[in-house]
């Protein structure tokens, strides 16, 4: 594994695990068994949200169950290993239509802590991020963090964070209560935040980054069908974080936290470190010249996805990631790749890949 970090009141494994490409279409046995293997591999962070399901008959236009990332996390893991820590989101209102809202006020942010707990069929809730979708003034992002600091008191919530914020975000909420960590987009190709990881570093709060493999290609269209049943972070984009099955991250429209680039067609990158040293990497953010990552990779005998992954537990101990998948033997790679440590050298190649 990647070490560990204090989280809140639990000390847990730097290489967690993401769940919402748990929903996707597929065999609902086979997400419950990458659930089992993640535990088994010592996975001891999953990240859901009550809003990871799958909007049943939105996909495609085809009718279908409506799957929800907390409830297989509930049936596949019950009772909970001891030790487990389970962060969730609230914030972004997803309804089963597949529309989205935002919850503002006291009241729908605890209807959302109590469908969590409902969901994942706990009384307390390890950890709750208040991801903000829309434009928010520190002042706003504090009265919502008011609520869910009242609701901290009642017990039914043990640690408190954030996401898509700003720095003088994270200030307003500490001035209520200690934030444990920060989820925010961030990638070897998509580090907009690098200064808010790092000030996150020196205040000891974790960052946890998401899009870490998929990068800036989470800024692209559509993923084909086939590739979101494939089970990896490229497959389905059904929030962008928070955004609609298609693609749309609303706060790509109006949110926060833009991230910029062009909108493209998402392209097929080789598993395999197979990539000729001059091969055009396409998919992951870079769509003139070479991947540092392939190279790498090919170097080393790993994934490219493990290289990105090694590269960005590599920013500071404070840095957790939380890749998703729905297929055993991508989850086993992601996991394999905290072991793996990248020379100054090839750090000082990423770090010149943009």
């Amino acid at each position: 594994m990647a070490g560990q970090w204090r989280l809140g009141d639990r000390v847990v494994n730097r290489m967690g695990f993401g769940s919402m490409r748990l929903t996707v279409r597929r065999d609902r046995e086979l997400a419950v068994r990458v659930l089992r293997r993640a535990v088994e591999l010592g996975v001891d962070h999953i990240d859901t949200a009550a809003f990871y399901f799958s909007p049943g008959g939105i996909l495609d236009g085809e009718a279908g169950e409506v799957r929800y990332a907390a409830e297989l996390i509930r049936d596949g893991l019950r009772p909970y290993p001891e030790g487990l820590f389970i962060a969730t989101k609230v914030g972004p209102d997803r309804l089963p239509d597949g529309s989205w809202g935002e919850a503002v006020t006291a009241g729908r942010l605890r209807r959302q802590v109590e469908e969590n707990l409902r969901r994942l069929g706990v009384e307390t809730l390890d950890l709750v991020n208040l991801r903000i979708v829309r434009p928010a003034e520190p002042e706003e992002v504090a009265e919502r963090f008011k609520a869910l600091a009242a609701m901290r008191s009642e017990g039914l919530i043990r640690n408190l964070g954030l996401s898509n914020v700003r720095w003088e975000h994270v200030e307003a909420a500490r001035g209520i209560a200690p934030v444990v960590c920060v989820q925010n987009a961030f990638a070897v190709d998509l580090r907009r935040h690098l200064e808010l990881l790092r000030k996150c570093g020196e205040q000891k709060i974790a960052f946890v980054p998401f899009f870490t493999i998929a990068g800036a290609d989470r800024e692209g269209g559509p993923v084909p069908r086939a590739a979101r049943e494939a089970g990896s972070e490229r497959e389905a984009r059904p929030e962008q974080e928070t955004g609609t099955v298609q693609g749309t991250r609303p706060e790509q429209e109006r949110g926060t936290v833009q991230e910029t680039g062009t909108v493209r067609e998402a392209a097929t990158v080789p598993e395999a470190a197979t990539v000729p040293e001059a091969a055009t990497v396409r998919g992951t953010g870079s769509e003139v010249g070479p991947g540092a990552e392939w190279r790498i990779a090919a170097a080393r005998g790993v994934t490219g996805h493990q290289v990105r992954l090694a590269w960005t537990l590599q920013q500071g101990a404070h840095v957790l990631a939380i890749p998703g998948t729905g297929d055993v033997a991508h989850l086993e790679e992601n996991v394999a790749a905290g072991a793996l440590r990248l020379t100054a050298e090839e750090m000082a190649e990423m770090d010149q890949r943009r």
